[in-house]
């Protein structure tokens, strides 16, 4: 039996067990991904994390994904591994902006920072956590950095300030007009390698 295919018995499996809450399950690129409810995450990683069948007794990450322009905004992904079974999961819930997830703290202790962190740069509350705050902006850090919509040159700028002996935040002060700049050289790509084998020149000679 292929990895595909017991990647495919093992979806089956974990939605006939979470039933309704299950939202959909897929397997691309050789990893299992399902999508459930975002009430029910709590019950739903406890179940994974206890069967004997699954024992994902691992999370390994907690991630945010902004979607701007889709509604709801953003996903919440957690990574899952079961080291007795040799097996990865991603599981992910939907989320309105503003609309708190249930922390599973209490299911995994490793979710706590990881939790902050999304909180940190997307803005997504962990509802019943047990330290919800920022943990890699500044105090005082106006808005969430990887939110699609936030600025590229932030809000404000840090420096220390020789004079009074301590770091200030000042308004982000450029010298000139944002521009978008193109970087793409005309002689890199695949365009110009099939027009050049196309011409058939001859490549200069270089005096050494």
């Amino acid at each position: 039996m292929g990895l595909s295919q017991k990647l495919e018995d093992l979806g089956r499996l974990i939605a006939e067990e979470i039933g309704t809450d299950t939202l959909a399950w897929s397997v691309e690129y050789n990893e299992l991904m399902v999508s459930v409810e975002r009430p029910a995450i709590v019950r739903v990683l406890t179940y994974l994390r206890d069967s004997k069948g699954l024992q994902f007794a691992q999370l390994m990450d907690v991630c945010g994904v902004d979607y701007l322009g889709r509604e709801p905004r953003f996903d919440v992904v957690y990574h899952l591994l079961s080291l007795v079974h040799n097996q990865r999961l991603r599981l992910k819930v939907q989320v309105e902006e503003g609309m708190p997830v249930p922390s599973v703290v209490s299911v995994y202790s490793s979710a706590n920072w990881w939790e902050r962190e999304v909180f940190d740069l997307y803005g997504i509350p962990f509802e019943d956590h047990p330290d919800l705050r920022r943990i890699l902006t500044d105090y005082g850090f106006e808005g969430h950095p990887l939110r699609k919509d936030f600025p590229l040159t932030g809000y404000v700028e840090v420096r220390y300030d020789e004079e009074q002996k301590r770091v200030v935040y000042e308004p982000v002060k450029l010298p000139q007009a944002f521009r978008n700049f193109d970087f793409e050289s005309p002689w890199e790509g695949m365009d110009f390698a099939a027009q050049t084998l196309k011409s058939k020149q001859p490549l200069p000679e270089v005096n050494s």
